[in-house]
């Protein structure tokens, strides 16, 4: 029989309770205790144990700075008008980040060549597959065979530049599927349309090419340690002269990455400075005029006309020419022509070959260095290149060396017979076309560029005298006006010329002398003509060539002008030396020059080489005006275009005419230069003589009030370009006319191009304007 059930003592049961919750707050408290004494003992072991350990591998984690590339500073001209300026671009970029499946970086690349294809430029290269994958940099090709890396692992790889709104928007729209991908913005640099100081401004390339070059900026470690492969830098001219300046201050994107360079954290960007912008002494509209003039005149040289012109067609050959205009006063260069020039947009993108070779000739700068003519590989060395002789330009250096040195007086006599012979074979040294010009001084010498004057009374006297020092003696009068050594300005490339009188040792020191006198020992650039032109203009201050007028921040701040000119050599020669000189050099009949509003000093030259063995004459012109306060000097160098002093006469009219517009524009201040739109006129300063000036076609041309083409009443083609509007009282109000007063006419100098008509009577025969009357020399704008 069962025990009947007795309920529990209500107090043991609250008992047992509290022994049980004491027990599980025991437990509680000793698990705590336990974790705690473990996290103790490994914080320990960490701290002790394990801490160098660790801290080696702290030290191999870090920031991996990727430089992000600034806008690059503008290029403006004197007057603000852009020459190569910086515009935006978005950019494609791949980065590895960490180990991928080489599957998927080809499906990638297969992918972006689609996208590519169908929403990019179609006038743009398509991008294969294979060609994304190599610009990736994985380290395997499409057919997953190995290659080299050529980028650090954390260094995005830019896939494509330029980037259209439609691929742009693709791209963002399929960000989650594109992997790997991110879009950059960029700049890329812009020229103007019709292409301005191509080969001074020079181009860009990647600075991948650029530091295996051997252009020593790049070579430097330091100065380049932060230059992307992919990033434009200047290669030439001033793009690379200036490039530390116009490149500005680079950005960074900073990304955390372990030991094996995974990204492990957050991005930092530090945004980059802005590159300066160049304001260059360069006028566009007198460049263009420059190149415009040298490019007519070799399209003219190649004319029916030149090829009938017994004395022209000899320069048909021409197919380069070279002109700089520098201002007297400061040294700053007006216009630097370089021709054939090329348009430099062709570097964007990278160069093919084969507009690499078409243009390799004349991409350098001719008026500085060694530029080829643009003729077939085969034929080009059968002409010259563009550092020719001085020919007679020498000549007024040469009278002032004569008189320094003693050898002559501005008042010595010679009679001169056309000929001179000298040293034991009896060399014979002639005048053009053997001309004798019987008696002679100093300044008649230099009119008449007498080669027999310069041999027997200076370069001949010279040799006998100082035997050995003679071409010394020589090299350093030559370098005090710029001749056979740098010109300073510090372009890249720059020769400084051959005095040949030093290195050619074969010859006698006589034959040495007697040659050098009269141009025919000494190859010189341009520049160095327009610098030497510059020190006789200055009677002897050598200034440094300036091709920077003033350097501002992007935003417009100003950093650094250059007003004051850079004295580079100072020579004295007593005023009756000068007198002598300039008294000569503007008695030179240069046809082109005629009716010029100025007193102008110039020396033409022919100078004569052998090439490819046959003799070949190239033309050469220093000029510089006005004299008695000279603001502008020029030099011009058509390689192959003159022979004789006849033929020069003839080949360079058209082509002077232009260069003497470039002078006037110049000496003015360009204060008469006027766009058209309200037909104003108004009169110049005083200095000018009070002509006015009008608009015309859209360009800015100089006009001229002469008493010709009296009867005039509608526009008619006069020589030399000019335009005869016509007497302004009868004047019809037709092709932008204007009424003005009665018995003075608008002399127009037009630009474009234009045949010459012919030369009579001392100046143009205007046949409809003024019934076969030519006009005067006095008269203003005559030609």
């Amino acid at each position: 029989m069962k025990k009947p059930l007795v309920g529990d003592d209500p107090q043991k049961q609250e008992a047992n309770k509290r022994r049980n919750f004491t027990i599980r707050i025991n437990i509680f408290f000793f698990c705590t205790f336990f974790l705690f004494s473990i996290l103790i003992v490994r914080l320990a072991m960490l701290q002790f144990v394990e801490g160098k350990e660790l801290q080696a591998k702290k030290a191999e984690m870090g920031m991996r700075p990727t430089p992000i590339p600034p806008i690059r500073g503008n290029i403006f001209d004197r007057n603000n008008y852009p020459i190569a300026f910086t515009s935006s671009t978005q950019s494609l970029y791949f980065r590895i980040q960490s180990p991928r499946p080489e599957d998927e970086v080809i499906a990638l690349a297969n992918e972006l060549s689609r996208i590519f294809a169908k929403y990019g430029n179609p006038n743009q290269k398509r991008l294969t597959p294979e060609e994304i994958v190599k610009e990736m940099d994985v380290g395997y090709d499409i057919n997953k065979k190995d290659t080299p890396i050529i980028n650090y692992r954390y260094s995005p790889r830019r896939i494509k530049s330029d980037l259209t709104k439609e691929e742009l928007a693709y791209i963002m729209e399929h960000r989650d599927e594109l992997k790997w991908v991110e879009v950059m913005e960029e700049s890329i640099r812009t020229y103007d349309p019709k292409p301005i100081a191509v080969q001074l401004v020079g181009y860009m390339r990647p600075y991948s090419a650029a530091r295996t070059s051997n252009l020593k900026l790049y070579k430097d470690k330091e100065k380049t340690s932060e230059y992307m492969e992919t990033e434009a830098v200047g290669f030439d001219g001033l793009e690379l002269q200036y490039q530390e300046s116009l490149r500005g201050k680079n950005g960074t994107k900073s990304y955390p990455v372990d030991a094996s360079d995974k990204i492990v954290g957050k991005v930092e960007i530090t945004k980059p400075q802005k590159g300066d912008n160049l304001f260059l002494t360069i006028d566009k509209d007198v460049q263009r005029a420059a190149e415009q003039a040298i490019v007519d005149q070799l399209k003219w040289l190649k004319s029916p006309e030149a090829r009938n012109n017994p004395y022209a067609r000899r320069g048909q050959n021409a197919v380069a020419g070279y002109a700089v205009a520098m201002e007297v006063k400061t040294g700053k260069v007006v216009a630097m022509a370089s021709i054939p020039d090329y348009d430099p947009s062709i570097w964007l993108g990278g160069i093919s070959q084969s507009d690499f070779k078409r243009i390799e000739p004349y991409m350098n700068n001719g008026t500085i260095t060694t530029a080829v003519p643009d003729y077939p590989e085969n034929e080009r060395g059968k002409h010259p290149s563009s550092i020719v002789y001085m020919g007679s330009t020498i000549k007024p250096l040469s009278v002032l060396i004569g008189l320094k040195e003693g050898l002559i007086t501005p008042s010595t006599p010679y009679n001169d017979t056309g000929t001179f012979v000298f040293g034991k074979d009896n060399s014979k040294i002639s005048n053009s076309d053997g001309t004798p010009y019987g008696p002679l001084v100093a300044w008649s010498a230099i009119w008449h560029s007498s080669n027999t004057f310069m041999s027997a009374m200076i370069g001949n006297p010279l040799a006998q005298r100082s035997g050995a020092e003679a071409p010394k003696i020589w090299a350093d009068y030559l370098a005090k006006f710029g001749l056979g050594v740098l010109t300073g300005g510090g372009l890249p490339r720059e020769s400084a010329g051959i005095n040949e009188f030093l290195t050619n040792t074969k010859e006698s020191i006589q034959s040495r002398m007697v040659y050098a006198s009269w141009g025919q020992n000494e190859k010189t650039t341009t520049l160095q003509l327009a610098q030497y032109a510059t020190t006789l203009a200055t009677k002897g201050k050598r200034l440094q060539p300036q091709f920077v007028d003033k350097i501002k921040t992007y935003e417009g701040k100003l950093i650094k002008e250059f007003d004051d000119p850079i004295v580079l050599d100072e020579t004295q020669f007593p005023d009756s030396y000068w007198d002598a000189v300039y008294t000569g050099m503007q008695k030179v009949g240069v046809q082109g020059f005629d009716g010029f509003p100025y007193n102008f000093a110039r020396k033409t030259g022919t100078s004569t080489q052998s090439v490819a063995g046959k003799d070949v004459d190239n033309g050469v012109l220093i000029a510089f005006a006005p004299v008695e306060k000279p603001k502008l000097a020029v030099a011009v160098v058509i390689p192959e275009g003159d022979s004789a002093l006849g033929a020069r006469r003839r080949l360079h009219a058209k082509f002077l005419m232009r260069m003497t517009n470039i002078m006037v524009w110049t000496i003015r201040g360009r204060k008469g230069l006027l766009k058209q739109g309200n037909n104003k006129e108004r009169r110049l300063p005083a200095e000018s003589g009070g002509r006015r000036f009008r608009e015309s076609s859209g360009r800015k041309v100089p006009f001229f009030l002469s008493r010709s083409c009296t009867n005039a009443t509608k526009l008619h083609t006069l020589n030399y370009d000019h335009r005869c509007i016509g007497r302004a009282s009868r004047m019809k109000k037709e092709d932008g006319a204007h009424e003005g007063k009665a018995n003075v006419v608008i002399l127009e100098t037009v630009l474009d191009d234009a045949d010459l008509l012919g030369i009579g009577g001392g100046g143009v025969h205007c046949s409809e304007c003024d019934s076969s009357r030519p006009m005067n020399k006095e008269e203003p704008g005559a030609a």
